[in-house]
This record gives C-alpha cells, structure tokens and sequence, in this order.
C-alpha cells in the first residue's frame, strides 16, 4: 500500500482530534488551529487527487486491517479527492470572510467552541465523502447535525435559537428515516459496507425476492436525505437557519453541509442500491419531481422576500432543486450536472452571503433593500462580488452557474422522456433567477439622494471595512474560483467523468 492512501484517514482524524485540543484552547489558538487543520486536510486532499488521477482507478483502505464485519472501510477515488479538496477550499474562504464578523457577534469566550464546531463539521463532511461503511456514514451524519445546529444557535438570539431548533426537529426527522432504511438495508441483506450490500441487493433484485421491503428501504433513505439537504417541500427549516446565523455559519451550512448529504445520496444511488435498481423503484421520478417543483418555488419565494439574506437563502431550495433533477434523470449525464453544480452552487451562495454582509454593514446594519439602496458605492468589493454571484446564479456566460445550465440542458435532450418538462423548468427558473438577483444589483448600484448620502450612513463602516483585508481576499478569491470554473469548466467535467466511471 503506498503511503499516500492513508491520506484520507489522516484528515477525518486529525480534523476529529483539533475539536479535542482546541476545547482547552483560547479563542484566538483555536482559530488558528482550525485554519492550519483546514489547509492541511486541503494539501492532502490535493495530493491524493493527483495520485488517483495518475492510478486511474479507486482503492479501499481497512481501518485497522481488519476486514468485513469487523473492520470499516475507507474508499476513495477521483470524485472524492476533488469533492474533499473543493470542500476544504470553499471552508477556508468562508471562515476568513467572516472572521471579523464572527469576533462581533459572538460572545468572546464562545469562540473557541465554534471552532470546536467547525473542526467538527470538517470531520463529518470529509468522512461523509470517503467512507464505504453505511452505518459509519449515519454516525457522522448526525455529528454533521450537531454541528450545524450548534452552529445555526451560538449567537445566542431569540431567531437564531428557533432557527436551530426548527433544523433539529426536522433533520431528526430526516435522520430517523435515513436510519430505518439503514436498519432494513441490514436486515435483508446482513452487511453494512457499500460494496457488499451492492451485491446483496442485486442477487435479491434479480431473483425478485422481498421487492416491496426493499422498495420501501430506498424511499426512506431517500426521503430522509431529502429533508435533510433542504430539498422541496422539506425545506421550512432552511431560511432562517441560513439567514440569522453568523456569515460564516450561512456559507458553510449552504454550501457543504446540505451537500455533504447529497453526495453520500450519490453513494446510495451508485454503490449501495445501484443504478438500475434504484431507476426501476421509480423513487428517481419522486426525486426529479420535487426538484422541479423546488426550482420554482424556491425562486417564487425568494422573490416575495424583502431581506436580502433570506433571499439568497431561498435561493439555495432553488439550486437544491436544481441538483435533485439532475439525479432524478437517471443518468450519467445528468449525475455529472449535478456533481458541477454542487461545485458551482457551493462557490456562487459562499460569496453572495459573504458579499451581503458587507453590503448590509455598511448599510446602518440593516438587511432590507430599500436601505441597501446604493450599497454597493459604499463598499465598492462587496458591490463587485455580489454582482459576480448574482450573474453566475442567473447563468451568465463566463461565470459557472451557465456552466451548470448548460450541462442540465445537454442532460435533459438526452433523455426524452424527461427533456421537456426538465427544459421548460430550467427556463422558467432561470427568468425567475434573474427577477430577483438583477432586482438586487439595480438596487444596490441605484445612487441615494445627496441628503441621504450622509456620513452617519456610510462613512465610519467604509472605513471599517477598509481594514478587513481577510474579507476583501475572501471576496477575490471567491469570484476568481466562479471565473475558473466558467471559462476553464472542461478539465472539471472531465475529473467528474472520470470520478463516476470509479464511483461504481
């Protein structure tokens, strides 16, 4: 075994062991321990990309050497290595674009404990991409909840303690039936790792045995990883978790967390149920369904909205929608769009919240968008950031959310029985996409009244932001990432063919 394959296990534990260390730490050492901890998760994750593009092939790593049933299982491919990379990139850049924010909100001698959090949610998120033991998976899916929820409530007010609760109930929900379809999984086939119950249930599909309880184990998984990631009509949860949290606590929780869920789903589809079998349950329909339906309402919604936070995070039960009918699909076309916009998508919502707050700081502090009227002239970056978002989200060339559409195009012509309603839908959301997010830029770009435009309303939080050169870089790097992955997306759409083809 080269060394280089232990690599995936080094992240998980060293990420699990800064939670531990950074419990007797200050503040300010926690901190720099979680950063140090996230960028060298990301070396990693970069190294073994580059190893696996090299071998060509996946491999599995046994913790301990012990194998089935004692032992668990770590897997890993192109996919993985690049999901994980992309994951510690897009952390890293949400936690410098709202650390100064975060030492404002939050109570000093809390901080130490969110990132405690975030080393947990680190954890979770890069054990949800690698390991192929499906129990092992339900455990950090639940440190994943902890985590954000802890996350969602550590500003400790009134909206943001009911915010955190209204995620609890619903994402136990989600995790109660994830656990149920795990149970029955095990009952009829007797295996928790992903590659042998692929085999189990393939002899049961071909020999037609127990076809409705295994009907029933994949819609409850399915639904359950469905309310957990927020998809429609699952996602009341969703906007005020995403819109009262900490900046960074929005970007994470709306770029990874709800992501992290999507992809282990990817896992189920691929190396538990299998492809043919879960398309022949028909659960694939259900799931392209109600991500049509969430393209839609999610971006009806989101225009109703006056607070410019809860917009952009009704915007995300959009894009979930948008992922969810790439799945539902069913095939390798539309999986590839989806893995994209899982990119994109987690790049373009990490930089319009962490663009927002700047517009709202330099706004009187509020969120409303007759007062963030002129925004963007009183902080010129976060004017140009949020623009860039709001293209990509609209599906401007150049930028990648056109990337994303025009793979869920390609997808949908390829599949006749489903183009037409895919097609019609993805035009309708991209008109609606646009309502919302021009009518953001106008107003933001939109000049005050000279007797508005006083220095009690811009001037010592211009300067303020000044001095934030952490939230300027984040801001940069950000909008490069979405250009990147615009104009040079086909090496991406490449690694994400090549991950698929290991992915089974």
């Amino acid at each position: 075994m080269d060394f280089v394959q232990n690599f995936p296990f080094f992240s998980i534990i060293l990420s699990m062991l800064s939670g531990i260390i950074s419990s007797v730490l200050p503040g300010k050492a926690a901190k720099w321990v979680n950063t140090a901890v996230i960028f060298i998760s990301g070396v990693l994750s970069w190294v073994l990309l580059l190893y696996l593009m090299r071998k060509g092939e996946s491999y599995t790593y046994m913790m301990g050497h012990f194998p089935a049933p004692w032992g668990n299982e770590i897997r890993a491919g192109v996919l993985e290595a690049g999901t994980a990379l992309f994951f510690c990139i897009i952390m890293l850049l949400s936690l410098f674009g709202g650390r100064k924010k975060l030492e404002e909100e939050v109570d000093s001698e809390k901080h130490n404990l969110y990132y405690i959090l975030m080393d947990l949610m680190l954890s979770s998120l890069l054990a949800l991409v690698y390991t192929n033991d499906l129990f092992t998976a339900y455990v950090f899916v639940e440190i994943n909840t902890i985590a954000a929820c802890g996350l969602i409530m550590i500003r400790q007010n009134g909206r943001t303690i009911e915010a955190a609760v209204r995620y609890m109930i619903m994402s136990l929900l989600g995790s109660g039936l994830l656990l149920m379809g795990i149970c029955m999984l095990y009952d009829l086939t007797g295996h928790l790792l992903m590659s042998n119950i692929h085999e189990q249930v393939k002899a049961l599909a071909s020999s037609g045995q127990y076809r409705t309880p295994l009907l029933v184990t994949i819609a409850l998984m399915s639904v359950g990883l469905a309310i957990k990631s927020a998809l429609f009509p699952f996602h009341a949860w969703l906007p005020d978790a995403y819109g009262y949290s900490t900046v960074s606590s929005a970007a994470v929780l709306s770029s990874l967390v709800s992501k992290g869920y999507i992809f282990l789903l990817m896992k189920i589809v691929y190396r538990v149920i299998g492809v043919t079998v879960f398309d022949d349950s028909r659960i694939i329909d259900v799931l392209f369904v109600f991500g049509l339906m969430g393209m839609i309402f999610g971006s009806l919604s989101a225009i109703r909205e006056n607070d410019i936070r809860r917009m952009i995070a009704y915007s995300s039960v959009a894009q979930i929608g948008y992922i969810y009918m790439g799945i539902g699909m069913g095939t390798e076309a539309g999986m590839a769009a989806s893995v994209f916009h899982i990119l994109s998508h987690a790049a373009t919502k990490s930089l319009l919240f962490v663009a927002a707050i700047g517009l709202t700081d330099v706004s009187k502090g509020s969120r409303k968008f007759i007062d963030l009227t002129g925004a963007a002239y009183r902080n010129k970056w976060a004017g140009v950031a949020f623009t860039v978002g709001s293209l990509s989200m609209v599906g401007v060339p150049l930028f990648s959310g056109f990337i994303s559409k025009l793979l869920f195009a390609q997808a949908a012509v390829q599949n006749s029985g489903k183009m037409l309603p895919a097609l019609i839908v993805l035009g309708i959301s991209t008109i609606l996409n646009a309502i919302y997010f021009m009518k953001t830029v106008i107003r933001i770009y939109t000049p005050v009244d000279s007797i508005n435009n006083t220095a009690d309303t811009a001037g010592d939080m211009v300067y303020a932001y000044k001095n934030r050169r952490s939230y300027t870089t984040a801001l940069i790097c950000f909008t490069i990432l979405n250009v990147i992955l615009g104009v040079s997306s086909q090496p991406v759409v490449d690694l994400i063919g090549q991950g698929l083809a290991m992915f089974s």
